[in-house]
């Protein structure tokens, strides 16, 4: 029997066992992939979440393997609308770190794995969860065959498609939106420097940011789902920005529809979700990876506490609200977010643009903005 069965041993999940293991509770990762994802993925993480994963003791490794990104500018027509910078947000870290996040899967990886060789179990898919008031015994399928893991409480991590959460019963409380996007990442021509950039033209915004190794991913809102290729995507943002890239250059390419979901409870007997079993947030933000860790720095405490044979019925359920508050604010930004970069014609794009310069321009909304942006 382990004390804390973490189910998904993605960068949330993998957060959580770290925080775990360091104050010696005992813990089981079940991850189904048999290895990493190598894909990019979400590549945006906030001050508040940098501030947490030192707590992992991985922050430090993890900004010196990332490129800090200091400003955003905003451009339309060829023009600057106006810069803000994240300089104000954050004594420790002011700054958004842009990390692919199989990179800070590796990282967090090692820090367990250096805690307990054996906390991370690959290629173990959970089919199926038993709570009978005092411990949980989950059904593992592995390498053919099947085994029952028991525990004092379990943590779902599993992501967007939750099993656990499916096999609970909670129900899901979905939204989608008509916002559409593709993005890759291309060769970085070095113009805009570590900057974000967002063009807000008349498609349809077009977003840039820069990653490690000389890469820069470009992210365009398109008018409905397609699949586009490396060249479809450096062509939409030449017609937008005037910019050309090398489609030869390309290393990721993806295309997403956008849904907001948020589970009914997060807390069910024994178990408890985080992370995008507990709620899914528009990537426009970047803020769903590091909800997830936020959650799992709220939840370790409590979990500690039970392990020390405390009360904890009532700060699951203040837990709970808090959780799902912030799930609620960080959808409302990722919306605010999609509306800005919407497509608008004149006078409507120009007015828009007017009233973005006004507040960059007047210090006290620029950093408002700024810590509203960075999860502060």
């Amino acid at each position: 029997m382990t004390d804390v069965a973490v189910v998904g041993g993605g960068p949330v999940g993998l957060y959580l066992a770290a925080l775990l293991l360091q104050e010696g509770v005992g813990v089981r990762v079940l991850e189904q992939r048999s290895e990493r994802d190598r894909h990019s993925r979400a590549i945006g993480i906030h001050p508040p979440a940098l501030a947490a994963l030192e707590r992992a003791g991985v922050a430090r490794a993890l900004v010196a393997d990332g490129v800090p990104i200091r400003r955003g500018r905003a451009y339309s027509g060829g023009k600057l609308v106006g810069t803000m910078s994240f300089e104000s947000v954050s004594r420790d870290f002011p700054f958004v770190l842009s990390l692919p996040q199989c990179s800070t899967e590796a990282h967090l990886e090692r820090r367990v794995q250096d805690l307990d060789p054996t906390a991370l179990a690959r290629g173990a898919r959970v089919t199926g969860i038993t709570d009978d008031g005092d411990r949980l015994a989950l059904a593992v399928t592995s390498g053919g065959a099947s085994t029952q893991l028991a525990s004092a409480l379990a943590v779902a991590a599993d992501g967007t498609h939750s099993t656990v959460r499916q096999l609970l019963g909670i129900p899901v409380t979905a939204r989608r939106y008509p916002d559409h996007y593709v993005m890759g990442d291309f060769a970085d021509a070095g113009i805009f420097g570590t900057d974000a950039v967002l063009f807000l033209e008349e498609g349809g915004i077009v977003e840039s940011f820069p990653l490690p190794g000389g890469l820069r991913r470009w992210v365009v809102r398109i008018g409905e789902p397609r699949t586009a290729s490396a060249a479809d995507l450096a062509s939409l943002v030449q017609e937008r920005t005037g910019i050309g890239l090398d489609a030869g250059s390309s290393t990721m390419l993806s295309s997403f529809s956008v849904r907001s979901a948020l589970a009914r409870s997060m807390v069910a007997g024994r178990t408890v979700l985080i992370g995008d079993a507990a709620h899914e947030v528009s990537p426009i933000g970047g803020q769903g990876m590091n909800l997830g860790w936020l959650d799992g720095e709220a939840l370790a405490p409590i979990i500690c506490g039970a392990m020390a044979g405390g009360p904890v019925e009532r700060r699951l359920r203040d837990f709970e609200v808090l959780r799902r508050r912030a799930a609620g604010i960080a959808r409302r930004q990722s919306e605010v977010n999609m509306m800005l970069g919407r497509p608008l014609t004149e006078p409507w794009l120009r007015l828009r643009n007017f009233a973005m310069g006004a507040v960059a321009s007047v210090q006290p909304l620029n950093r408002a903005v700024a810590r509203r942006f960075t999860m502060q």
